[in-house]
């Protein structure tokens, strides 16, 4: 019950303690210009990652076969985008290596894992026609 508060309240304050960091070395209006230029950045890449994953994901149905991965890899650049656009050097930092494909495979793993684990304690379950 206190997992999702407690965890972001940690990144609420993990994040002004960067904005900090990087305001008392770069000054607050590079700071803030930096914000920007990320969050322009991050929406840009994941409008291009997420047409390409989306492309993936119709070329893998029109074969007749199951669009799993480019399941998995969209929900990540979906995810990485919000992170981006969400203000913060962290989440940025997340963002672009969930929505960056050499980086995406951690991700797509640590997610295919959870599920299987949600399955096998049966909180998912499988409705087959």
């Amino acid at each position: 019950m206190w997992k999702w508060p407690l965890a972001v309240l940690l990144i609420v304050v993990a994040e002004i303690y960067g904005f900090d960091l990087v305001a008392s070395r770069v000054g607050a209006g590079n700071t803030f210009l930096l914000t920007v230029v990320t969050s322009v950045i991050g929406m840009v890449m994941m409008r291009f990652e997420g047409r390409k994953v989306l492309e993936d994901s119709r070329a893998r149905m029109n074969a007749g076969q199951v669009p799993g991965r480019s399941l998995v890899d969209g929900l990540c650049v979906f995810i990485g985008g919000v992170l981006l656009v969400v203000p913060g050097f962290i989440t940025d930092i997340v963002g672009f290596t969930m929505v960056f494909p050499l980086t995406r495979p951690l991700y797509r793993f640590l997610i295919l894992k959870w599920i299987e684990r949600k399955m096998k304690d049966g909180k998912i379950k499988i409705y087959r026609r």
